[in-house]
């Protein structure tokens, strides 16, 4: 397992800045929640009255009275961005580096299959992810327990399950992506993660549109229908997951034929 250990701690320093930038803009939103918290009906009626907006970020659904739905607004936004964007610039930059850094001649003359080097780094893909959304959901917590207002433990969990299946999605989709360039990674990723985000709020603002929720993983990790239904979209986060293998399984078939610069 060289690769995988090599893999995450050349990228210690990226987990944990991610981590605590995304984390903290949580535990900060959540902690000024007790002085918002005299606002929130003016706040409520300024949300009721916005329109199509409202719909685009689900906030048509919401009370921020309850703390679970100002969470899902506030921390899912910066969860959701954040998350999607870490997760697309190191999946499709998993594959891709080698050549870009010309450390492909290196690796690849070592007695290794080529199989094994996807495996190993697919396999850190899915680690990194893990242990920023573990961060994340720890500081949340804690800042939900410190600011002591009611919650579901159940909700919170799978809330942060649908942004985490969500980042598993796309990092999968940018690492078969990954095996087809050799260059120009961070802004393809984001641009795969902005793309799809921005799918998401046309579905929510247009009736019309509603099928772009089977393309873009964000539609199974939509905090608000998340907290006021106590559960995940099953039939969004199925097609999801199609996408998801056939990025790995394009990602497998193009890197053990191509041809490494």
């Amino acid at each position: 397992m060289y690769i995988l250990k090599r893999e995450l701690l050349s990228q210690k320093i990226v987990i944990m800045i991610w981590s605590i930038a995304i984390g903290g803009m949580i535990a900060i939103a959540l902690l000024v929640y007790p002085q918002m918290q005299e606002q929130m009906d003016q706040i409520n009626e300024m949300m009721s009255s916005m329109g199509g907006l409202t719909k685009a970020f689900g906030m048509d659904q919401m009370d921020f009275n309850n703390i679970m739905n100002y969470y899902a607004l506030e921390c899912g936004n910066m969860l959701s961005i954040g998350g999607a964007f870490f997760a697309a610039i190191i999946g499709v930059s998993a594959l891709m580096k080698e050549e870009r850094d010309r450390t492909a001649e290196f690796l690849l003359t070592h007695p290794i299959s080529r199989k094994k080097v996807i495996t190993e780094k697919l396999i850190s893909v899915a680690v990194m992810i893990t242990i920023i959304n573990a961060v994340i959901l720890v500081l949340g917590a804690v800042s939900m327990l410190i600011v002591g207002g009611e919650f579901s433990w159940s909700s919170l969990l799978i809330f942060h399950l649908a942004y985490y299946l969500m980042q598993l999605e796309i990092a999968g989709i940018c690492f078969g992506i990954s095996a087809f360039i050799s260059r120009f990674g961070a802004g393809i990723g984001i641009g795969v993660a902005a793309v799809f985000y921005f799918m998401n709020i046309i579905s929510n603002i247009t009736a019309d549109a509603k099928f772009l929720k089977y393309i873009t993983p964000f539609g199974y990790a939509d905090g608000s229908h998340i907290v006021s239904s106590g559960s995940i979209d099953v039939k969004y986060l199925l097609t999801g997951c199609c996408f998801m293998i056939a990025g790995i399984v394009a990602a497998y078939i193009k890197y053990m034929k191509k041809d490494i610069r």
